[in-house]
């Protein structure tokens, strides 16, 4: 009878090594290369680690999110500009939620926060100032205020990530509908990258 091997089990610094490396960033293959100095594990490996471990049931049991910075950007996807609704934590630097939408209003505005609401509860909120902001917060009793200069420097470093990883995964995964794409294709984009992680003041300073 064949005898099959049994793989060894994963001491758990370099599975939290990976996903740090994961939510810092990297895609699951880079993680995986970057573990091959110490163990060697596949992107599945790491993938199956972030099911399992759920990082960010664990960050909601452990803190509390102490406000909503939230900023909005254009991005061009085929022949259409849409708008994506980013919300962070400045704490912990994790993306709270994303919204797209084909244009930018007080009630787009207000249905976002109303969402940020559900999730998390009420908090103070920050924004650049636009005006459909300080209307939406109002009318949903929120407290708001002008970003100040480091929660500007980490919301536009959230956005320059995301904007690299939607009009990447765009230009070589296009819709096939030439016209009138739902875009639904970068919507689950933008979805898959609620919750990640984001780098360190020092990464943020340079």
């Amino acid at each position: 009878m064949m005898k099959f091997k049994r793989r060894s089990r994963t001491p758990s610094k370099y599975v939290f090594y990976a996903l740090h490396l994961y939510f810092s960033g990297l895609s699951l293959r880079k993680a995986s290369e970057c573990l091959l100095p110490f163990i060697k594990r596949n992107h599945v490996s790491i993938w199956n680690w972030i099911q399992r471990h759920k990082p960010i049931e664990i960050w909601k049991k452990r803190k509390k999110v102490s406000e909503f910075i939230v900023d909005e950007t254009l991005i061009q996807v085929g022949n259409q500009s849409i708008t994506i609704w980013i919300a962070i934590e400045p704490v912990e630097k994790i993306i709270l939620d994303i919204r797209i939408s084909l244009e930018r209003s007080m009630l787009i505005a207000e249905r976002f926060l109303q969402n940020l609401i559900k999730k998390y509860g009420k908090h103070q909120v920050s924004t650049d100032g636009g005006t459909w902001y300080p209307q939406a917060c109002k009318f949903l009793k929120l407290n708001h205020h002008i970003h100040s200069y480091y929660e500007k420097s980490i919301i536009e470093r959230t956005i320059q990530y995301i904007k690299d990883r939607t009009e990447c995964f765009d230009d070589y995964f296009p819709c096939p509908q030439k016209v009138n794409c739902n875009l639904e294709h970068i919507h689950m984009v933008a979805l898959s990258l609620v919750h990640h992680w984001y780098p360190s003041q020092k990464q943020i300073a340079r």
